[in-house]
């Protein structure tokens, strides 16, 4: 579905990161057992729990992982001195370039990190929060600039939603498009919509206008 990860040289803990993450994406954590994820990793039950504490520990280790990354990428890009419109272009292709290269990871942080608790929720919950606000802040600044129209939450929310729902179809391996030219388009439909800069909007009863098939999706 992705951009086939090299895995040589890895440690055990990242190979049952792998492993994990692969399983989870597939399954669901909750319908995965210890025993299928140590035989998946090549690791006898207690070979396996002497590198992880627990499977919630597991699905915190690396669903943490993944958000510190793009927590990562994200501060560079919104520390640049550039337009609030290049910065939340190059913001969604990091993300993208993420979604691409950890999409397993991704989906178990988007469908199952409700399965943590205590701690563990209440950490990775305020790292997603502080990546949703670098968003946030890209936003507000495109509204000081004079070209956003808002940065309230249901537009903060509706942009990094639009980024995150590309897990489901993102395949860059059959597709034709990078991650980066998802990227793009994408912004371009924040920073443009759908509306041809040159056209008027047609009244609804006059009839569409022959448009161009769409490009398959990737």
């Amino acid at each position: 579905m992705t951009h086939r990860r090299d895995t040589s040289g890895e440690s055990t803990h990242e190979r049952i990161l792998r492993v994990a993450a692969e399983i989870f994406a597939r399954k669901g954590y909750h319908a995965t057992g210890v025993a299928e994820l140590g035989e998946a990793a090549g690791l006898q039950r207690g070979a396996l729990y002497y590198h992880i504490r627990s499977k919630e520990d597991l699905l915190y280790d690396l669903s943490k992982r993944h958000v510190e990354e793009a927590l990562e990428r994200g501060r560079a890009v919104v520390a640049q001195d550039i337009p609030a419109t290049e910065k939340l272009r190059a913001l969604a292709r990091e993300h993208l370039r993420i979604m691409a290269a950890r999409c397993d990871e991704v989906t178990v942080v988007i469908r199952e990190m409700h399965a943590l608790s205590g701690k563990r929720a209440t950490q990775l919950t305020a790292l997603r929060d502080e990546y949703e606000n670098l968003f946030a802040e890209v936003l507000r600044e495109g509204v000081r600039e004079g070209v956003f129209a808002s940065a309230d939450r249901v537009v903060v929310l509706g942009v990094l939603g639009m980024f995150n729902w590309t897990h489901v179809w993102l395949d860059t391996e059959r597709g034709p498009l990078s991650p980066e030219d998802i990227a793009d388009r994408l912004t371009d439909l924040v920073i443009h919509g759908q509306l041809r800069p040159t056209r008027h909007v047609a009244h609804p009863t006059a009839a569409p206008a022959a448009e161009p098939a769409p490009a398959a999706i990737p």
